[in-house]
């Protein structure tokens, strides 16, 4: 199997939650739910490590998660900005706060990635069965002329929603066959008592299946995805339909439109495993018994590292 690098998004500040989630401690022994992510990943093979984060926060980052991760890991990281791989006539709207989304956080991994690599959330727990799916197809497939081979790892949308307000996931539609036909961001998806739903505009609401299969960003990814990403941001930032002050470059989106244009063959890859995540302060308590209940089924220690 070839070396793979997982790359981490862990730039996000929670603003819907209230804080810095990906340091707040959600196993027994003051475990974040990233550590759970490398102690899966380190059980999948990979031994490289590339976090993204942003500057201001880089310090408590490594204070709480990057040293740690050094001691089991080669670790780079990678700081995500918001004038960060703007392409030249571009500048930063001055009422614009926060970086660009998971697109330009990604393409900003270029030099870190010499070769095929794994993206995923800081704070989404993923399982040991997606993490390990995804590296064995990703050690193996390289593109082919005439389309890249990507993957992603699918959840079932009922179980992936938070039950104290909206989330944004990305919907796929799959071919017979297992490949990604499209994937869609929908950036408010919510549980309400006659159904799931989605809202593009804040005033109308469209029904989603909880048997969906939503993209939860965890990703297989090869190198060829950073010339479409430069490509990419550069025609979404030159959209006047987009609001520049506010809208973000979404990796899922990229995908999608790959898969559409049929330039990627993107496998989808199906997990059994719970998936487990934090966006509201609401969220943790479920998150945490979650964990204790994997713990006394044997599939975790109680203490990951030593």
């Amino acid at each position: 199997m070839k070396k793979l690098t997982l790359v981490i998004m862990a730039a996000g500040i929670g603003s819907r939650y209230g804080g810095l989630k990906q340091v707040d401690p959600v196993g027994p022994n003051g475990e974040l739910i990233i550590d759970y992510s490398l102690f899966d990943a380190r059980r999948a093979g990979i031994e490289n490590v590339v976090f993204i984060v942003r500057r201001d926060l880089l310090p408590v980052f490594m204070e709480k998660i990057g040293f740690r991760a050094e001691r089991h890991f080669s670790v780079t990281y990678v700081l995500q900005e918001m004038d960060l791989a703007l392409p030249a006539g571009f500048k930063v709207p001055e009422d614009r706060v926060k970086p660009w989304g998971t697109g330009q956080a990604v393409l900003l991994c270029r030099s870190a990635v010499p070769g095929n690599f794994l993206v995923i959330n800081a704070d989404d727990f993923y399982g040991f069965d997606a993490l390990k799916k995804l590296a064995d197809y990703m050690g193996e497939v390289k593109d082919e002329p005439g389309h890249y081979n990507y993957a992603l790892v699918g959840y079932r949308l009922g179980n992936t929603l938070s039950e104290h307000g909206h989330v944004a996931r990305g919907i796929c539609r799959i071919s017979e066959d297992g490949y990604l036909l499209d994937l869609r961001e929908r950036t408010k998806v919510q549980k309400f008592p006659d159904g799931i739903k989605y809202t593009e505009d804040g005033l109308n609401w469209n029904p989603l299946s909880p048997d969906d299969i939503a993209s939860m960003n965890i990703f297989g990814l090869t190198p060829s995805i950073f010339d479409e990403l430069e490509t990419r941001f550069r025609n979404f930032l030159s959209d006047p339909a987009i609001n520049l002050s506010k809208s973000e470059f979404y990796i899922p989106e990229v995908v999608g439109a790959l898969s559409r244009e049929k330039k990627a063959k993107v496998r989808v890859l199906t997990t059994e495993d719970q998936w487990y995540g934090v966006t509201y302060q609401e969220d943790r308590p479920w998150v945490i018994e979650g964990l204790k209940k994997l713990i006394r089924e044997g599939k975790y220690p109680e203490k990951l590292w030593p």
